[in-house]
């Protein structure tokens, strides 16, 4: 039987004091608490919330990328002098985004990074003004299931949309382009440079057949994982022309990159700070999002511009003189990305790796198997290796197949223990490149508060 739901003013009190508590008692930054609270003391809070922010709901989701983009959406806002409200800790499930709302001071819009799985019930709760989706990978087999679930959940959420809400889709992703097609009011993005391609799709691909005859997929150019210029010779459909095109993508290794963009509102050039192709994506799609919300083209580029780094995606922290950079890995293609991108750079690498298999990285560790870690090896570029986390041995053994001699590997599970052995291969100076899954990600950052080197609680002001 459910309880009865408390007034707006008597469940909004008690879910704030929790949060208060919460952060008094070191128990964490009081970003999720609240919002649990509050929804069970009134579970329709979220929704009348939403309904209160004057200028709309953004979300913004995807399996990679969805935190970047967010926070660069919010620098257009911020830019265009826009008050935003949003969970900018990236406490992305209906709890974070009920914080969120709970404490916001008045702001015209409210701009949220989601969950993949948690998307379909924000869409309903929210009923945005306008849904960026970025795309799809394997991801977290034990809590997600197959890629397949996924768009099947989305599929339904955004066929229940309203026909004004605006849907921002990545036209490079065959399942996410898919979804969207039937949407009226769409906005599309994608790369157009064929200077980035690949020539092929890699193994490790998770969309490789037509969504609608099942024929296999052809590709006259391939970015990431399954995320290109595709094709269907059966059927006939085909990857369409994206109103908002990166037309040059100049990649520079770790210090960033220059895009050049074809919009239906001029040229856009940005020199970005982050680094990669995907973070290309992640910009592509923050420019489409912020053209849907009127945002001046001229404010757009400056506004990316500025924007560093977000917590763990190319973060970097001097330890003495070794300059540490992080970079998430929880999945095939975000990690066969950080690869390329390292392998971008001129000087060797010292990595460090750090698997953990809780409950926010996955329990199943499979994925690694699909990393192409063989790069590192081929590239004669890789100095030293250690690996650290829950499942270090799995990672070592891993590496081991790769062809890694034992004697260049350093296995430390305990993650400060990996941190210190890693900065010692680095010798006085040098780059440090640390690759973690999500809470091995918090573990190095708790890590690295304790010594003084990062603010004890991470959230983007």
């Amino acid at each position: 039987m459910r309880m009865p739901s408390l007034p707006p003013g008597l469940a909004a009190g008690a879910a704030r004091g929790a949060g208060r508590l919460s952060q008094k008692l070191g128990r964490g930054g009081g970003t999720t608490l609240p919002g649990l609270v509050l929804s069970r003391l009134r579970p329709e809070a979220t929704a009348e919330m939403a309904r209160a922010v004057p200028g709309g709901v953004i979300l913004v989701s995807g399996t990679n990328g969805k935190t970047t983009t967010a926070r660069l959406v919010r620098a257009t806002l911020n830019a265009s002098g826009t008050s935003v409200v949003a969970n900018t800790a990236g406490s992305n499930l209906e709890r974070g985004v009920a914080t969120a709302l709970l404490n916001d001071d008045g702001a015209e819009i409210a701009l949220f990074e989601v969950d993949e799985a948690a998307l379909p019930g924000l869409i309903e709760q929210t009923r945005p003004r306008v849904v960026a989706l970025m795309n799809l990978f394997r991801d977290q087999l034990d809590r997600y299931g197959e890629l397949e679930h996924l768009v099947e959940r989305w599929r339904r959420a955004v066929a229940g949309l309203d026909p004004s809400t605006t849907v921002i889709f990545n036209a490079d992703d065959p399942a996410v382009a898919e979804i969207a097609a039937g949407h009226p009011n769409t906005v599309s993005y994608g790369i157009e440079d064929h200077r980035v391609g690949r020539d092929r799709l890699p193994h490790a691909a998770d969309t490789t057949e037509c969504r609608r005859c099942g024929n296999p997929l052809n590709y006259d150019m391939v970015t990431i994982s399954h995320l290109g210029r595709w094709s269907c010779e059966r059927c006939g459909i085909e990857r369409a022309q994206p109103n908002v095109q990166a037309i040059r993508v100049e990649l520079h290794g770790m210090d960033g990159q220059r895009l050049a963009m074809a919009t239906p509102k001029g040229p856009i050039e940005v020199s970005l700070r982050l680094p990669g192709m995907h973070n290309s994506y992640n910009a592509i799609a923050a420019t489409a999002t912020a053209l849907a919300l009127d945002i001046d083209p001229e404010t757009i580029g400056p506004a990316l511009a500025r924007r560093e780094a977000a917590f763990g995606r190319a973060e970097r922290t001097h330890i003495d003189n070794t300059r540490v950079t992080t970079l998430l890995a929880k999945n095939p293609a975000g990690a066969n990305e950080n690869i390329r991108t390292m392998l971008l750079e001129d000087h060797p690498l010292h990595v460090l790796v750090l698997l953990n298999d809780r409950t926010a990285d996955g329990q199943d560790v499979s994925w690694i198997w699909d990393v192409d870690y063989e790069l590192l090896l081929e590239s004669d570029r890789l100095e030293s290796l250690t690996v650290g986390g829950d499942r270090a041995y799995d990672m070592a053994l891993r590496f081991r197949y790769a062809g890694l001699d034992p004697d260049r590997l350093s296995v430390a599970p305990s993650v400060p223990a990996a941190l210190d052995a890693a900065l010692r291969t680095c010798g006085a100076a040098g780059d440090l490149y640390a690759l973690p899954t999500y809470t091995a990600l918090l573990e190095l950052q708790s890590v690295l508060a304790e010594r003084g080197l990062v603010p004890a609680f991470w959230e983007d002001e």
